[in-house]
Formats: C-alpha cells, sequence, structure tokens
C-alpha cells in the first residue's frame, strides 16, 4: 500500500490558489490528483480542502478534447431580479427619473436618493 505525501501538494496548491477562479482550483487539483495515481484523489480533497467529487469533475474536464470556455455549468448562479419582478427596472427609473444628475445621453445615472430610501420605496411598491 503506498502512502501520498500530502505536504507537497497541500504546498503546490496553496502557492497558485489565490490567482485562480474556480475553475482553474478544479483543475489543478485534478491535476495533482491525477499525477498521484491511485488514491489520488482523496489525497489532494485532504490537501486541498476540495470536495473528492469536485476534483472528480475536473477530471472529467481533463480528459475532454476541448476546453470549456465556461467556468460553471449553464444555468448555474443566481437569476436576474427582473426575471423575478419585470417591474422592477421601470418602477426603479420612475423613482430616479426626478433626482437624476449628469449627461442624459450617458448609461451611467446620478441621483441624490441613497440606496436605503430607494430599496425602502421597491418594497413599499411591493407589498401594496
Amino acid at each position: 500500500m503506498v502512502v501520498i505525501d500530502v505536504e507537497p501538494i497541500r504546498e503546490r496548491f496553496s502557492t497558485v490558489a489565490p490567482f485562480l477562479d474556480e475553475r482553474g482550483r478544479r483543475l489543478v487539483a485534478a491535476a495533482e490528483a491525477f499525477a498521484a495515481g491511485y488514491g489520488g484523489i482523496a489525497a489532494v480533497a485532504v490537501a486541498t480542502g476540495l470536495a473528492p467529487s469536485t476534483i472528480g469533475r475536473g477530471l472529467k474536464e481533463l480528459a475532454q478534447d476541448e476546453p470549456s470556455e465556461r467556468i460553471r455549468r449553464p444555468g448555474a448562479g443566481r437569476k436576474p431580479a427582473t426575471s423575478k419582478d419585470p417591474t422592477l427596472l421601470p418602477d426603479l427609473e420612475a423613482l430616479v427619473e426626478p433626482t437624476t444628475r449628469g449627461d442624459p445621453e450617458s448609461p451611467l445615472r446620478w441621483t441624490c436618493k441613497s440606496l436605503r430610501h430607494l430599496a425602502a420605496r421597491c418594497n413599499s411598491k411591493a407589498t401594496k
């Protein structure tokens, strides 16, 4: 039975982890597991703190012929607030319009109202 030393894996991973996004961490961990051989997934999971299933997904991604442009699966993440409440954008526009400052041609809006006041007005309209 071969025991994998997790300390070198931990050191390498902790060195590059701050520079990686979610997908990069998954792929680096998968490459470490592949290089370690049998028991590599468990050793890398202990060394990095990543779930073994995450490392397994990374191994599947490494086995693909072409890399994906996506970091997460399609459909992942929070849905836009406008899909839950279609009137949100027009309501915000109506609240901000009287106090808007700046260039009217610019997409950037400046207003004198605070976020707290805008949120309170939106919540009061939602409860009506």
